[in-house]
């Protein structure tokens, strides 16, 4: 019964030190592209158990640092590599978060952190066909995945930090819509320009993510599953 309890501790430490390799800034390439693969199998599991008419692509995982820093193509999720994120960037998680640590733990927690599922979503939307009217709302759908993944993954704890530094960005952060412009159209006309702005790009994100997280009516994740493609 000893050896049993100790073999049933260290099952559980191992997955408490796994569940804890996420939502971090890594220092180490390899295991973050292993984290992220990790993450890749557990979404596919979870959307399969949840609707298995759903179609999912094979996706792959690569460290991949571009100013876009994450991003899914060609079913590929490329994910960036804090030392190798260009100084501009830093910069900007520097100025809208507080301060230099602050900047690095705020990388952490969305880049390698929450739009991992953000970006599953978008390949998700994809392969099964959906379509949206306009950037915005493609955007919120991949958001709303994102929020109600990682809440039935038992990430609460994550996704309050993600909150909290979403509100104190957004202070440093002004809407790139003109007053009376509709926002969803004049985003979607502008794409390039404000996807390649981060203060503007970041509005958006920080700005959807603050709404999706207070939102008290959404669904839970096995429920926006089963309903997904309908």
């Amino acid at each position: 019964m000893k050896n049993l309890n100790f073999l049933l501790f260290l099952l559980l430490s191992f997955q408490g030190n796994a569940q804890n390799g996420w939502f971090k800034t890594y220092g180490d390439s390899a295991a973050l592209k292993s984290d992220a693969e990790k993450i890749v199998h557990q979404f596919k599991q979870k959307v399969k158990s949840a609707n298995s008419t759903i179609k999912l692509d094979d996706w792959k995982v690569v460290k991949h640092t571009t100013p876009y820093l994450i991003y899914i193509e060609n079913k590929t999720a490329n994910l960036p590599f804090w030392p190798e994120v260009i100084p501009q960037q830093k910069d900007f998680f520097t100025e809208v978060s507080g301060g230099k640590k602050e900047g690095k733990e705020v990388f952490g927690l969305f880049f390698n952190g929450f739009y991992l599922v953000h970006e599953l979503g978008h390949g998700l939307a994809q392969s099964s066909g959906k379509k949206f009217q306009n950037f915005y709302d493609g955007e919120y759908d991949a958001n709303i995945i994102a929020m109600l993944y990682w809440r039935k993954s038992g990430r609460k704890k994550e996704l309050q930090k993600c909150y909290a530094y979403a509100k104190k960005m957004l202070t440093h952060l002004k809407n790139p819509t003109p007053a009376g412009e509709n926002e969803k159209e004049y985003l979607t006309k502008h794409y390039d320009e404000i996807t390649s702005d981060p203060y503007k790009y970041g509005y958006i994100q920080f700005k959807q993510f603050v709404e999706i997280y207070e939102d008290k009516n959404l669904p839970d994740f096995k429920t926006l599953m089963k309903n997904y493609t309908k």
